[in-house]
């Protein structure tokens, strides 16, 4: 009796130690909690009815089908994300959150799953050009952590420009139409499908060309998991690297998305 008792004991210890150290193997992984800021069209945004849909999302759902694990939606503000990570209130960042110097330094990421170019937007005649010369006095809205703040802060704050950071898209859309800013930058899939090919975008367009740096904007978009959970990583890269294979990916993108973006 008090050896099984210990054998028990022992066994269930081991398996908290393994869930606690993220070692858990890939058959272990029975629910993933993702965590998402849902509002971010195309890659993530509520329907009328408030479920949760976007590119993201059908990307999140067929890798938990894959792995034959629930898929549970964590909501969490963008700039919050990685430190709600890192307090285990989801043990995945799945949110269009691209793969930088800087993040790479808090947590690791899958492989790069799609690319997606950064690109301002403002009223159509404006001019203005995604430099710090141009955008000298005027004021840009970006959402609040994204590459796109830490760009414009780096690139364009030195030059005059007032970087305005708000807590979701949506905010900056509003500011936008309002006149309180007079640019935004963001994704331009997110710029075109989430704004400017709705009605509150009329009167609006891109904004000179896509800007490039691969230092702040990063090599792609990946999922985002907490140093050390290896197995974890792994299992969502096999699960990736077999729906990119068959080209489910790609018709999530041809679904939602003008051009390519998938990564192979």
């Amino acid at each position: 009796m008090k050896m099984n008792w210990r054998k028990n004991a022992a066994a269930a210890f081991l398996a908290a130690a393994t869930v606690l150290s993220g070692t858990a193997s890939a058959a272990d992984i029975k629910e993933i909690r993702f965590g998402v800021e849902a509002s971010y069209a195309p890659f993530e945004f509520k329907s009328a009815t408030g479920e949760l849909q976007g590119f993201d999302i059908d990307i999140g759902n067929a890798v938990c089908a894959k792995l034959k694990a629930k898929c549970v939606w964590v909501e969490n503000d963008f700039d919050g994300l990685i430190p709600a990570l890192q307090a285990r209130k989801f043990n995945v960042i799945n949110s269009d959150m691209s793969i930088t110097e800087q993040r790479r330094a808090a947590i690791d990421f899958t492989d790069p799953i799609y690319v997606i170019p950064s690109q301002m937007i403002a009223k159509k005649g404006s001019r203005l050009q995604p430099t710090g010369l141009s955008l000298k006095g005027h004021r840009v809205g970006v959402l609040q952590g994204t590459i796109q703040e830490t760009y414009a802060k780096a690139r364009w704050s030195p030059a005059g420009v007032t970087v305005v950071p708000y807590q979701t898209q949506d905010m900056v859309y509003a500011d936008l139409k309002s006149g309180r800013l007079d640019a935004a930058f963001q994704d331009a899939e997110a710029a075109s499908k989430g704004f400017l090919k709705q009605e509150q975008g009329a009167g609006f367009a891109f904004a000179g060309p896509a800007v490039s740096d691969e230092k702040l904007l990063g090599v792609g978009v990946g999922f985002g998991v907490r140093k050390g959970d290896t197995e974890l990583k792994n299992a969502l890269n096999k699960a990736l690297k077999e729906l990119k294979a068959d080209g489910t990916i790609d018709r999530f993108a041809a679904k939602y998305f003008d051009v390519k973006v998938v990564l192979k």
